[in-house]
C-alpha cells in the first residue's frame, strides 16, 4: 500500500464509518473496483488504524455526552441508585445495547470473516442495507408524528439487535441501527444520536482487541509511516461526517443513501458477473 492509498481509504473510512453505506463494504470493494493488490497483512494492520481512528472522532464529537455519562453513571453507583439520573439510565442502556453483537459475533466469527474475503458477498450485503434503510423510511412516514423521547431497555435490545447484524461487510452499522432506532419510534437525529454512543463502547472493544493482535503481528511497525496520513485522514473526516450527518437527518429522509447502496452492490455484482 502507498501513503496515496492510505490517505484515499482512510477519507473513505472516516466518511462511510457514519454515513449509512457501510464502511468495511467499502474498505473491501474500493481496493477490489481499483485493482489495488494490497496484501492481507497490510490490510489488517490499517483496518485496526482506522477503526481506532474513527472511535477518536465519535470520542471528540461527543466528548462532553460521554463525560455527562460517565459522571452520572459513577454518581449512581456511589450514591446505590444507579438508575435514578437519566444520563446514568442512558449510559446503562448504551451497554445493554452492545450485548447483542457481541454476542453473535463470538456464536458465528469465522462465517464474518470468510465474508471479508468476498467482495459478492460484501455486495450482497450492502444491496440488504439499501433494503433497510428504505424499510426504515417506510415506518417512519406511517407515523403522523414522531417526536424524540427517552431510550428505554426495549428500545436498546432492538437496537441492539440490529447493530448484530451489521458484523458483516456490507451492513453499514450506522444504517442498521438508525434503522433500529426509528422502527421503535425514535426520530432520525435522535436514533442517529444513539447509533453514534453506542458505537463508542463497541468500537473501543473491537480496536482494543484488533490492537493486541496488531502487537503480536510480524512487521507492523514498518507499515506505521505510510498508515499514520490514513489514520489522520480518517479520524478528520470521520468527525466532519458525524456533523454533517447529524445536520442533514433533521430535514432530509434515508432514501438517498439506500439508493447509493443499490448502485453500488449493483455495479459490483454486475461487474464480477461479467468479468
Amino acid at each position: 500500500m502507498t501513503i496515496v492509498q492510505s490517505i484515499i481509504l482512510g477519507i473513505i473510512q472516516g466518511i462511510t464509518e457514519f454515513l449509512p453505506i457501510s464502511s468495511s463494504a467499502h474498505l473491501v470493494l474500493v481496493p477490489h473496483l481499483l485493482k489495488w493488490e494490497i496484501p492481507a497483512q497490510a490490510a489488517f494492520v490499517f483496518d485496526v488504524l482506522v477503526q481506532v481512528a474513527t472511535l477518536v472522532a465519535v470520542i471528540a464529537y461527543y466528548w462532553t455526552d460521554m463525560v455527562s455519562i460517565i459522571k452520572a453513571v459513577i454518581t449512581g453507583l456511589i450514591q446505590r441508585n444507579p438508575f435514578e439520573d437519566p444520563q446514568a439510565r442512558l449510559g446503562w442502556i448504551l451497554v445493554l445495547a452492545t450485548i447483542p453483537a457481541a454476542v453473535i459475533g463470538l456464536l458465528i466469527k469465522d462465517i464474518v470473516e470468510s465474508a471479508f474475503a468476498s467482495p459478492t458477498a460484501t455486495a450482497t450485503f450492502l444491496i440488504f442495507t439499501g433494503i433497510i434503510l428504505l424499510v426504515a423510511e417506510m415506518i417512519s412516514r406511517r407515523r403522523e408524528h414522531v417526536e424524540d423521547k427517552e431510550v428505554t431497555w426495549k428500545d436498546a435490545l432492538v437496537i441492539g439487535l440490529f447493530q448484530a447484524i451489521s458484523i458483516f461487510p456490507g451492513i453499514s452499522r450506522s444504517g442498521s441501527t438508525i434503522t433500529g432506532g426509528m422502527v421503535r419510534g425514535l426520530s432520525r437525529p435522535a436514533a442517529a444520536r444513539f447509533s453514534f454512543l453506542m458505537m463508542i463502547p463497541v468500537m473501543l472493544a473491537a480496536g482494543t482487541l484488533a490492537t493486541l493482535d496488531l502487537i503480536g503481528s510480524e512487521g507492523a511497525g514498518s507499515l506505521l509511516p505510510i498508515f499514520i496520513p490514513g489514520f489522520i485522514a480518517s479520524a478528520i473526516t470521520g468527525y466532519l461526517a458525524i456533523r454533517w450527518l447529524i445536520g442533514y437527518l433533521t430535514q432530509h429522509s434515508l432514501t438517498i443513501f439506500s439508493v447509493y447502496c443499490f448502485l453500488l452492490g449493483g455495479i459490483v455484482l454486475v461487474s464480477n458477473f461479467l468479468f
